[in-house]
């Protein structure tokens, strides 16, 4: 099967919205736990799946349940994730532009 044909803005933005969606689902889950007192979803995979691209997910899920909204340094690091991928989609698209 020829990868390349599997490499088009629909599958990309397929996959940037289930990996949201679930960052967001992972957020509600761990409100839901942290309120039950049971296991909970750890920042570091809260983070992963933010860096893996569902940044937006994660800051539509903070304020939806208003979950982790002051705490640090988690705040600091979902911060310094977005604006790195801001960056990287800047340098990305100037890129292209000169291309």
């Amino acid at each position: 099967m020829d990868m390349t044909a599997l490499l088009t803005l629909p599958n990309a933005l397929a996959v940037f919205a289930l990996v949201n969606l679930w960052t967001f689902m992972l957020f509600g889950l761990d409100k839901i736990r942290a309120e039950e007192g049971s296991w909970r979803v750890s920042e570091g995979t809260l983070l992963f799946w933010a860096f893996l691209g569902g940044t937006i997910g994660a800051y539509t899920g903070r304020a939806v349940f208003r979950h982790k909204t002051r705490k640090q340094p988690f705040s600091s690091n979902l911060h310094q994730t977005a604006m790195l991928q801001v960056l990287a989609a800047a340098l990305a698209g100037g890129w292209m532009l000169a291309g």
